[in-house]
Order: structure tokens, then C-alpha cells, then sequence
């Protein structure tokens, strides 16, 4: 099955009277008691369902212990739910930002919960052909819709800086590995020096995801609409070939039982192919064509395996928010010839 209800986590690292009060006195119509548990997976921001009297939410919060500088950007993850609900693209409607750390141990923001399904498995296993490419055009349908939300009109011109994206994002993510790096590895030093001397030209900007997959997406199991994208972490002003790229890097990869789905595309499946995503998406943003990608692939595996780096550092510092971020922290080299095969791909 891939339509999956996750089960909570049964944990007690909240503080259930302080919480009770501030919810009480910053989102509208709450009412207690609450109780609590935590969603399973996920090594960033841990997450939380709180059910109430009033119904159901759910909250989000930096993990406890020290971070490294700009991750873990639950400030920034609200405003830009916050800009983005009114436009009519689906997101979770925020409730409220508490930047108190003495309320609950860390900053947090509390949304609505969206009900649907969540689908982990991108091969969809046990949908018919025709739903599988349902599925997969919502997928970039809505991305492009991200792709082309007037972000000035949403109050988000401040979001990010309009241009040099993948030079600002090479830099971040080559600094979040400095700060988090544990061992010595040829493969990382060749990417740190090759990425930013063959940053390919930004033509567009666009709010950008940053995490865009179809594990974070809910769908309305009747209808395969998308009902609310999830995980606004990374998200900022910047080149939407970002998130394309992001996303087509499944088509690229062999699937593995995730997002992945390379060689089980086409007719048989109902998976569409890499390139009938990419004209989709040009179609539906006014682009002729999309440039070669392996460039893109090559820093987006960089910046996966920099930030497993950073759950790896977790690890070794005892502060991991999963029980799956040891494994999680192996896949580091992994992730590092990846990054340097898609880079003689393009011409390293």
C-alpha cells in the first residue's frame, strides 16, 4: 500500500501546560485539553500532532540543542506558508509563530493538519497506470503553479535575494558541510572547487521549494488532487530550476522503493518519462525548452549529502531527531560520487 497513515510516536518532550496556554492565547477558536505525539521519519524540524477540544493541528519546531547558523528556519518556513495561503496554493492555513524557546524548548509554529494520503513509494504500487499519471501530473502541475505565484503580490519580494541563486546556494551548502564535516573525502573537495567555477546562467526567479517530492505533497485520495505541499524548510526566493531538477533527479536515479523511478517510466506503468515531465512543466510555465540537467544534479546531490553530513554530526553528537539517522549519516560518500558522476556528466 502507499496510501499510509502514519503512526504517532508516543513521546514527552513538550510541555503539555505551557503549550495549552500559549495555544490558548494565540490561535483563534483553541480549546484544550491536547494531547500529542510525534510523526515518525524526517531529520530536519521535528513535527508533532496536537489534538484538542477544538480539533486537530499540528506543530513544527527547531530541534532542542545547538544548531548550526540558518538551518533549521521554522521563522522563515512560517512566513512563507503565511504569504502563500491567501494566493489559493495548497498549503496547510498557519495558525501561529512562537519564537519563546522557554514555551516548549525551541521555536515553533503550529498549522492546521490536512487530511489525505501521503504516498511514499514512487512507484505507486497497486494504483492502475492511469491514476500513476494522474498522480505525476498533479506532482508537477503544482510545481509549476508554485513556479509562477506572483511572490511580490504574496508579500515575499523580502523572501530571498532575486538573483545568484546556485553561487548563494553552493556557498551556503558548502559552508553547512565545513561546519559539520567529520571526515576527509577527495570526491567533496573536487565538487567544493568544480561547482562554483561552472554556475550555469539564472533566467528566471520564483519561489522555491527546496524540497519538493512526492512524499512531501498530501493528496486527496478521491480526486489524486494535491491537497497541501509540506516542508517549506528550505524555501526561499531563487532559480526554479532548482525544484525542477530537484524533482526530475528521481528519473535520473534507479528506483529504490522512495521517490525514485528511474527505468520503470512509460506506457506500462503510467509514470510518465523525464522528458514528458519537463514539457508539461515548460508548457505550463511559458518555457521553450529546459537546459541540460546533469549540472543541477550534480550540486543537488551535493546539497543532500550536506545536509545528511549535518545529521551525521547529529549523530556523533548525540542530538539526532530519528531513530533512522545513523543510517541516514552512512549514505554520505554515497552521496558524493553521485554528485561527481553527474559532474563529468556536464563536463568536469
Amino acid at each position: 500500500m502507499v496510501e499510509m497513515e502514519q503512526a504517532l510516536e508516543p513521546v514527552g518532550d513538550l510541555d503539555s501546560e505551557r503549550l495549552t496556554a500559549w495555544l490558548a492565547q494565540n490561535v483563534d477558536g483553541f480549546a484544550g485539553p491536547l494531547s500529542y505525539g510525534k510523526f515518525p521519519g524526517g531529520q530536519s524540524n521535528p513535527t508533532y500532532r496536537i489534538d484538542a477540544a477544538s480539533g486537530a493541528y499540528v506543530l513544527r519546531r527547531k530541534p532542542f540543542g545547538v544548531l548550526l547558523p540558518s538551518a533549521h528556519a521554522i521563522e522563515r518556513e512560517y512566513g512563507l506558508i503565511r504569504g502563500l495561503h491567501p494566493t489559493g496554493f495548497p498549503v496547510a492555513r498557519p495558525f501561529g509563530l512562537c519564537e519563546d524557546s522557554g514555551v516548549i524548548g525551541a521555536p515553533f509554529y503550529v498549522m492546521e493538519l490536512v487530511e489525505g494520503a501521503t504516498y511514499w513509494d514512487g512507484s505507486l504500487a497497486g494504483f492502475t497506470p492511469e491514476r500513476r499519471r494522474a498522480v505525476y501530473h498533479q506532482i508537477v502541475d503544482r510545481l509549476a503553479e508554485l513556479h509562477s505565484v506572483d511572490y511580490a503580490a504574496a508579500g515575499l519580494e523580502a523572501f530571498g535575494k532575486p538573483g545568484s541563486y546556485f553561487g548563494r546556494q553552493v556557498a551556503r551548502w558548502t559552508k553547512q558541510y565545513r561546519l559539520s564535516q567529520t571526515d576527509d573525502l577527495p570526491v567533496v573537495e573536487r565538487l567544493i572547487e568544480w561547482l562554483p567555477r561552472t554556475l550555469p546562467e539564472q533566467t528566471r526567479t520564483a519561489i522555491v521549494h527546496g524540497d519538493y517530492r512526492i512524499d512531501n505533497l498530501i493528496f486527496d485520495p478521491e480526486t489524486d488532487r494535491v491537497s497541501a505541499v509540506l516542508d517549506w524548510e528550505l524555501s526561499t526566493l531563487g532559480d526554479p530550476m532548482a525544484d525542477l531538477s530537484y524533482l526530475l533527479i528521481n528519473w535520473a536515479i534507479p528506483a529504490s522503493g522512495a521517490a525514485t523511478v528511474g527505468g520503470i517510466t512509460g506506457p506500462e506503468t503510467g509514470i510518465p518519462t523525464l522528458d514528458e515531465m519537463a514539457e508539461r512543466y515548460c508548457a505550463a510555465t511559458g518555457r521553450d525548452r529546459v537546459p541540460k540537467l546533469d549540472w543541477y544534479f550534480a550540486f543537488g546531490q551535493f546539497r543532500l549529502m550536506s545536509i545528511v553530513q549535518g545529521i551525521k554530526k547529529r549523530v556523533l553528537d548525540g542530538n539526532a531527531s530519528n531513530a533512522q539517522a545513523q543510517a541516514h549519516a552512512a549514505r554520505v560518500p554515497m552521496l558524493a560520487e553521485s554528485a561527481w558522476t553527474f559532474a563529468q556528466r556536464a563536463g568536469a
